[in-house]
């Protein structure tokens, strides 16, 4: 059983900062691909970032670049997503995801609360 946690979400003011962590259960966290995505209210979920196995390979939503980093820590069973100069836009359920190389996400989170006021 495969269990994702996510936490570091809140109320932050525009131009903030926030560091949403998700913690992995399970002995082949570093096997995995691991994402983030989000869900805005009234709206689909959308894709924020992405970084691979080994932490060297990092993808971004255009809407994230250059204000948002995806990290991980296989130690730690832990990715993180520090996100930077925050806008109102961004106000969303945060999740976090777990795929293998190939195919689609296949654990999530019970998602975060991100709420950004202008």
């Amino acid at each position: 059983q495969v269990e994702l946690v996510e936490s570091g979400g809140g109320l932050v003011q525009a131009g903030g900062s926030l560091r949403l962590s998700c913690v992995v259960s399970g002995r082949t966290f570093s096997s995995y691909v691991m994402g983030w995505f989000r869900q805005a209210p009234g709206k689909g979920r959308e894709f924020v970032a992405a970084i691979s196995w080994s932490g060297g390979s990092t993808y971004y939503a255009d809407s994230g670049k250059g204000r948002f980093t995806i990290s991980r820590d296989n130690a730690k069973n832990t990715t993180y997503l520090q996100m930077n100069s925050l806008k109102p836009e961004d106000t969303a359920v945060y999740y976090c995801a777990a795929r293998y190389l190939s195919g689609e996400y296949r654990y999530w989170g019970q998602g975060t609360q991100v709420t950004v006021s202008s």
